[in-house]
């Protein structure tokens, strides 16, 4: 098996297709109502879905991350791009696992409350 993308469902998906827009350039496609990016080996689609109305009630309950190798500076890039942002970089606890390396992880929301990350490689 490979996760290859995300489904970005929307009520209104033009203010999401505007939004990821701005972070991350233009579309890799848009073609029957799905607009479409890809990010390195996976990527993200938005599209119209007649079963959401609205913002997520629950934005935490799935977050979709992007690694990254440089947190700190795309989460600036981001920003600067008119990202929401919901939590700076921060290093998240590993609990017991000194082993672990040292992560980095950061949160953002698009315009309908649903949550992103960038995240270091893991």
């Amino acid at each position: 098996m490979n996760l290859n993308s995300v489904l970005i469902g929307s009520e209104d998906p033009k203010p999401l297709v505007d939004y990821y827009t701005k972070l991350f350039g233009a579309p890799s496609g848009s073609e029957g109502g799905y607009t479409w990016w890809q990010l390195g080996t996976g990527g993200f689609t938005v599209s119209e879905h007649s079963g959401v109305k609205g913002k997520s009630a629950h934005p935490g309950r799935v977050i979709w991350n992007i690694e990254t190798t440089d947190v700190k500076g795309d989460f600036e890039k981001l920003k600067a791009a008119g990202a929401k942002v919901v939590q700076e970089p921060y290093a998240p606890d590993t609990g017991d696992a000194p082993e672990a390396p040292e992560m980095s992880v950061a949160t953002f929301a698009d315009p309908d409350d649903n949550y992103f990350q960038l995240v270091s490689p893991m």
